[in-house]
């Protein structure tokens, strides 16, 4: 336990990527087997359901330490997480135990059967073992809110380089069905259970935000032009009968999107081919926050499926038939593509969109005209380039359209993490709604340093209410609010969702009777959705 509470905080302790891979090989190097398959269930989000709720945490640490509600809520105010806290002031451990993380899980599953008086002795006789760092992550396991500073790139990129293997093999070894006890952990991660060179998938191609002048790019008939559109980026893969979704984030997601895979299946022939998941009901692309319904489920239901149907936009072909096509010209590439569609029935796979136009000229207005299709601007590829590995500036070009804008007003602050910890860096914003205001947006960039300590003495004179980490603070600042798009959403007071909001700027020019009212902030949502 001692080991793996080490490597939590080592991963907390830095935004260093490096610093998190180190820290990561070397508890891969001292784990003991039973942990490590913990460790990887637990990064992976296969964790067991909690046993008791942190309601009955919180009671018992006010039981164990005497200390009055009132005095608990400004602790947990103050250091921003229930179980760092009941760790914290809690008294120091009267007995030691070494456990093993292993150990502690089991009797952690045990306890979903027990009563709560069983539960109480067993949380009790822990707290009164482990000192407070392991018990901080003790809490977290109990407590099922376990979050760990390390994002799965960044796990499989560890694992990876310690076992001197390819990144695609880890992610596919790693992703799929496995039983704790019923593998071994470095069997596991080398592909023992899975045939990881089926699916393996290739470096996607990226693009530069366009630098150029359109006539400064040579002639328009030389280059293709496509819309930009804002789904999850993709690899689909078919081998040997076998089919694979891989995201453009290096996750293995064919599991998300059946009926994706279900098409793949029904196609002829092998290939790779490079395109986007969108939303999509009646030939309209749907808002991002429609897909993202879809997102992270582990069960998607036929209801789900009916409510947000999705295809993909099919950009490029990469491999097809066993052969590496990546080095031949986007326009030899976009022809077989083409052939391979036509050959198969009609499904969920479809092409993107050649845009055509007589000339440069033509393309700023339908630019211009993207976001009504619940686009993000245009895609511009010069037809001799091969699908790069990365960024190569000159062959792609991404050309989004300029970002909506509102202003809105600041009504809640939250203190961040790392070097920030001391001032106010996470914001809510409100809009007005007749005589009331309606949060609309969070947001955590956009401000320099300078403004951030300016608005953190603000919210320290002016905050009206406490709620947790989180202050209300009263409605004077007003920020320019940047956004990509927008849509209705139930699951928002204002009745609207924004797409990457971030502050532009800090409108003091204006007051809060400046700010926009949320029916005209509505009028931006495209008519078609």
């Amino acid at each position: 336990m001692r080991a793996f509470a080490d490597l939590i905080f080592a991963l907390d302790s830095t935004n260093k990527t490096t610093a998190k891979l180190d820290a990561i090989q070397q508890f891969l190097r001292d784990g003991e087997e039973k942990d490590k398959l913990w460790f990887l269930a637990l990064f992976t989000g296969k964790r067991p359901k909690r046993p008791l709720t942190t309601t009955l945490l919180k009671l018992w640490a006010m039981e164990v330490t005497q200390i009055p509600e009132w005095l608990f809520l400004e602790s947990y105010s103050a250091v921003g997480d229930l179980g760092e806290t009941i760790a914290l002031v809690l008294p120091p451990p009267t007995q030691t135990v070494e456990r093993t993380l292993s150990e502690w899980m089991t009797d952690i599953l045990l306890l979903k059967d027990q009563s709560e008086s069983e539960k109480k002795a067993f949380v009790l006789q822990a707290w009164d073992t482990l000192p407070a760092q392991e018990r901080f992550i003790f809490n977290k396991l109990l407590g099922g809110s376990f979050r760990i500073g390390v994002s799965s790139k960044t796990l499989i990129n560890a694992l990876a380089r310690f076992y001197e293997m390819e990144e695609s093999a880890v992610a596919h070894s790693i992703m799929g069905h496995w039983n704790r006890e019923e593998v071994v952990f470095d069997l596991l991660v080398k592909g023992h259970y899975s045939d990881t060179e089926l699916s393996k998938p290739y470096p996607f191609c990226l693009a530069y935000a366009l630098e150029k002048e359109l006539p400064d790019l040579g002639y328009r008939s030389d280059w293709q032009a496509e819309y930009k559109w804002d789904g999850i980026r993709g690899q689909f893969i078919k081998r040997d009968g076998e089919v694979f979704i891989w995201s453009r984030g290096e996750e293995l997601v064919t599991e998300q999107f059946p009926e994706i895979a279900e098409a793949l299946a029904e196609w002829n022939g092998n290939f790779v081919i490079d395109g986007e998941i969108l939303a999509v009901r009646e030939e309209q692309v749907l808002p991002f926050s429609e897909l993202q319904k879809r997102l992270n489920r582990k069960v998607i239901s036929k209801k789900m499926l009916s409510d947000v149907p999705v295809s993909v936009f099919l950009y490029d072909l990469l491999e097809y038939d066993g052969e590496d096509w990546r080095a031949r010209p986007l326009s030899e590439r976009r022809a077989q593509l083409e052939k391979l569609v036509a050959q198969n029935p009609e499904t969920s796979l479809r092409l993107s969109e050649v845009i055509a136009s007589r000339g440069w000229e033509d393309l700023p207005t339908i630019r211009e005209d993207a976001r009504s299709r619940n686009s993000e601007g245009l895609m511009l590829k010069h037809l001799a380039s091969p699908y790069h590995s990365g960024r190569k500036k000159g062959d792609w070009w991404k050309w989004k359209v300029d970002p909506l804008t509102i202003d809105a007003v600041l009504i809640y602050a939250q203190k961040g993490s790392g070097r920030r910890s001391a001032y106010y860096t996470d914001y809510t914003f409100a809009v007005r709604r007749d005589d009331e205001l309606v949060t609309i947006a969070k947001a955590y960039s956009g401000l320099t340093d300078k403004e951030i300590q300016e608005v953190s003495r603000f919210v320290n004179r002016n905050a009206t209410e406490k709620f947790g980490p989180v202050r209300t603070v009263k409605p004077e600042l007003v920020f320019e609010i940047a956004f990509e798009g927008i849509a209705l959403s139930n699951r928002h007071k204002s009745g609207v969702a924004l797409r990457f909001p971030r502050i532009l700027r800090w409108r003091k020019d204006k007051t809060v009777a400046d700010i926009d009212d949320i029916e005209e902030v509505k009028k931006l949502i495209p008519a078609s959705t």
